[in-house]
């Protein structure tokens, strides 16, 4: 499949960044075999103004074993939808309009029903005050692109764990 040898090549790095005071966070590998047991019909909402990332992100999630992923281009969207659906993780890219990741995280966090919703921030940028605002807003996690899908199994974990 197209999307699945786009997702190998593009995605096959494993690059991930330490959130000062998470030591749990950035540690390829944080214990999945021992770890904790995971929902996997559990809806997960993708959200990217990219198609193609959000077809990669859903072949990777779907490679994971996740058999229930929604999709939304921007933060307003996903928004809308989060508020019609409980997800049981959402994974936001940072750079989107016209509500941008952190935007929509805060927004969540600020929504008393929204607020609990584990959230993984997904970005190019690996600088450290982006990862320290992605943790300051309330992220549960921080992938750097590119990454694979093992990285992406344990970010997911990590944010599971930390809701």
């Amino acid at each position: 499949d197209l999307i699945g040898a786009f997702a190998s090549a593009v995605f096959s790095r494993a690059s991930l960044r330490l959130i000062p005071g998470r030591p749990d966070v950035g540690r390829l590998g944080c214990g999945w075999a021992q770890a904790m047991s995971i929902d996997y019909s559990m809806p997960v909402l993708v959200v990217d103004d990219y198609k193609t990332v959000v077809r990669i992100l859903h072949h990777l999630l779907r490679q994971a074993g996740f058999t229930n992923v929604d999709e939304a281009t921007d933060g307003e969207e996903a928004l809308n939808k989060m508020k019609e659906r409980k997800y049981g993780l959402v994974i936001s890219d940072w750079h989107m309009a016209p509500v941008n990741g952190i935007e929509l995280l805060a927004k969540a966090r600020a929504d008393e029903e929204l607020k609990g919703t584990p959230f993984s921030l997904v970005s190019a940028e690996a600088a450290p005050e982006n990862v320290a605002a992605a943790r300051n807003a309330g992220a549960a996690a921080y992938v750097v692109k590119p990454f694979d899908s093992q990285t992406l199994k344990a970010r997911i974990e990590t944010a599971l764990r930390a809701a």
